[in-house]
């Protein structure tokens, strides 16, 4: 079992201090974040992208180089990169580059990005188009990333007529790529042919609703007898402290927050929020058969762990800087998680 730190960016003031960081610092934090991270024992560190959005976070790949220079063994991960909607040859490039630099670290997440319609706009993008655009895009990269000469012509992009990527990555596409997605069969279905890891979304919806697509998943990727094994992550919004009541008053203001925010957001950027995000903020709900994690480092173990039998999750992504958290609790978590929750999972058999 392996577990990333993972943030989106949002950019939130603290509703209990008062504060906001800056864009500058808020970026500052999550690099140190990340080596915090790797010290305390954590997998890989996984940054989201958006554009034009209170999301912050909009360069990945220049995030990620920031990190592998002060980091040795982190895995670099998208949360996702908005693979419908960037060109894939700059895809394969930008994080071939940070590949090799960073001795074979990356981890792509490929996601159609559909739920933020306002991105598709920006870019000059149909959102009709984007199961299309996202399953040509990706076909191309997994092609793009083999370093071979490609010949290729498609819909949405200028043919390739025998050009080779540079730099050629380290890693295969096998160990490097990830589909993300979890509402759409047909995003599932792609990853099982592809051969790529599946990544399920971080949602306020219900993680039992994900059962049925994780179980398509596993049964496509054996039909199409793939070498090697599959792998299924998921997202979680997590917080820990030394006791189950300090967890949830810390963090309770700010998951609110960050709840009330994103309703907003969300108002925003999709005229048609599914009803699987869709929910009223209820605390104990959310922290029960929700997908919030939070309480003392045995509670939050035992939830990771129950959750990892459900979907059969083999790496967790850990969403715990959200709603203006203050460096000093978020540092003190992600250290508790260090040193008693991940020892105790990855003690245990998945």
């Amino acid at each position: 079992m392996k577990f990333n730190l993972m943030s989106l960016g949002d950019h939130i003031t603290d509703p209990v201090t008062g504060d906001r960081p800056t864009a500058r610092q808020r970026h500052r934090a999550f690099v140190d974040m990340a080596v915090r991270g790797e010290q305390a024992g954590f997998n890989g560190i996984s940054v989201g992208e958006h554009h034009c959005l209170e999301y912050i976070y909009s360069a990945p790949p220049v995030i990620l180089a920031a990190i592998a220079e002060r980091t040795s063994s982190l895995r670099l991960g998208t949360a996702v990169t908005l693979l419908a909607n960037l060109d894939p040859l700059r895809v394969a490039e930008d994080y071939a580059t940070l590949d090799v630099l960073s001795g074979g670290r990356v981890d792509i997440v490929g996601g159609r990005g559909n739920f933020f319609a306002s991105t598709y706009t920006l870019f000059g993008h149909s959102l009709e188009e984007s199961k299309e655009r996202f399953a040509e895009n990706a076909e191309l990269l997994d092609e793009i990333w083999k370093g071979k000469p490609v010949h290729w012509s498609g819909r949405f992009r200028a043919p390739i007529s025998g050009e080779s990527l540079q730099p050629p990555p380290v890693q295969e596409a096998k160990d490097a790529m990830w589909i993300g997605g979890g509402s759409s069969q047909e995003s599932v279905d792609l990853a099982a042919r592809l051969g790529w890891k599946l990544m399920l979304p971080s949602a306020f919806g219900r993680p039992a609703f994900f059962q049925p697509i994780v179980q398509r998943y596993l049964e496509q990727w054996e039909a199409h007898g793939h070498l090697h094994a599959p792998e299924v992550g998921a997202a979680w919004h997590v917080f820990v402290a030394p006791d189950s009541q300090v967890a949830r008053k810390r963090w309770e203001p700010r998951y609110r927050a960050y709840h009330e925010w994103m309703q907003e957001l969300l108002g925003q950027v999709n005229p048609a929020i599914p009803a699987h995000n869709a929910h009223a903020f209820d605390f104990g709900w959310l922290t029960t058969e929700g997908p919030a994690i939070v309480g003392s480092p045995a509670e939050v173990t035992e939830r990771l762990a129950a959750l990892s039998a459900q979907l059969s999750v083999t790496t967790h992504l850990l969403y715990m800087d959200m709603g203006g958290m203050p460096a000093g609790e978020l540092a003190e978590a992600i250290d508790l998680v260090g040193e008693q929750v991940i020892p105790a999972l990855t003690a245990a058999p998945v």
